[in-house]
């Protein structure tokens, strides 16, 4: 399991766990002192992440969707935040 932390400017922390699978992510979890609201969508945030590639832009325009779509609003991080981190985990320069 490959893993990261990564603290965004003014604080906040984001962890992430994650499996690859041919450069792509396998699983991944997401923990952290951010705010996703409404909070139960962070299962359904971590899916929307299967299969995407550990690619900075791709990881981005997911999660941008994925906030669009469902109507979340974060509080503490940005997708770019969330992004640098999960290619952090990845061990990919972004």
């Amino acid at each position: 399991m490959l893993r990261a932390e990564y603290k965004v400017e003014g604080g906040k922390l984001i962890k992430v766990q994650l499996k690859k699978e041919d450069d792509k992510i396998g699983f991944i979890r997401i923990t952290g002192d951010f705010f996703m609201h409404p909070e139960d969508l962070i299962e359904d945030f971590e899916n929307a992440l299967l299969g995407c590639p550990i690619n900075e832009d791709a990881i981005i325009k997911v999660i941008k969707d994925f906030i669009n779509e469902r109507k979340v609003t974060l509080l503490g991080a940005t997708p770019e935040d969330f992004a640098k981190c999960i290619i952090k985990a990845g061990g990919n320069v972004g």
